[in-house]
């Protein structure tokens, strides 16, 4: 599990979904708080997919890179992810570039660096499939333990997702407002993970992102991004900028 050894609760998954403005927000913060965890020895990334009647699709992705690989799977409407969301059964590719099975998919996708791929599907009721794809840089790491953790986080995400689908209608957007709603979606996705590691409300999670954004003099959807992609250190709520 990742270093910080958090196990999301029924109380914070809850919490997410409470404090997220829409469903495309919780996604993300689901997604990014599923890599989060699902962290071992090499990094994962992480993306949920959801399909469901009188609605659009819904992806939400704990990387970029997360993001074009589901992109390029729905590009030519085929590929292991959407044979895990649309058959509802687990798709494991130990090396994506020796499998012949989506040579089409591996060829556009080899420039991402991705060796392996889990795909998983969450349980969600009749009207909707949804699943969580796993993608990492190296062979091997999807080994039977590390199988068994993505299958039962994915049954322990299974719940609040099915509440989250009933709460929270399709959200068709207008392709002007996309990229607006990704920005916010990003710093709510930060705010996820903070919620999550301090194990404290929204509130507080913003008053920490707010106090670093201004101690640094960068911009809050930097500091978001920063969060996202890792490269401020999983400690970085210890610095004096968060302390009452």
């Amino acid at each position: 599990m990742a270093s910080n050894n958090a196990v999301p609760t029924t109380e914070q998954l809850q919490d997410l979904l409470l404090e997220s403005p829409g469903f495309t927000e919780f996604l993300l913060g689901l997604a990014t708080i599923s890599a989060s965890l699902l962290d071992g020895r090499e990094p994962l990334l992480c993306a949920i997919t959801v399909e469901r009647d009188g609605g659009p699709s819904t992806v939400a992705s704990s990387t970029a890179a997360a993001q074009r690989l589901d992109e390029k799977q729905y590009t030519f409407d085929d590929g292991p992810c959407l044979t895990a969301l649309r058959h509802q059964h687990r798709v494991l590719i130990d090396d994506l570039q020796a499998d012949g099975r989506w040579a089409q998919y591996a060829h556009q996708v080899e420039g991402e660096g991705i060796r392996s791929v889990l795909a998983v599907p969450i349980q969600t009721d009749s009207s909707s499939r949804a699943a969580l794809n796993c993608y990492a840089y190296t062979t091997g790491i999807f080994n039977e333990a590390t199988v068994s953790r993505v299958l039962e986080h994915a049954e322990t995400i299974s719940k609040t997702l099915r509440l989250a689908l009933r709460l929270h209608v399709p959200e068709p957007h207008p392709e002007h407002l996309r990229s607006a709603l990704q920005s916010r979606a990003v710093v709510d996705a930060a705010l996820s993970l903070i919620m999550l590691q301090n194990r404290c409300g929204r509130d507080r999670a913003m008053e920490l992102l707010q106090l670093a954004a201004r101690d640094s003099s960068r911009r809050l959807h930097d500091i978001a991004t920063d969060i996202l992609s890792a490269s401020v250190p999983r400690d970085w709520t210890s610095s004096s900028a968060v302390h009452d």
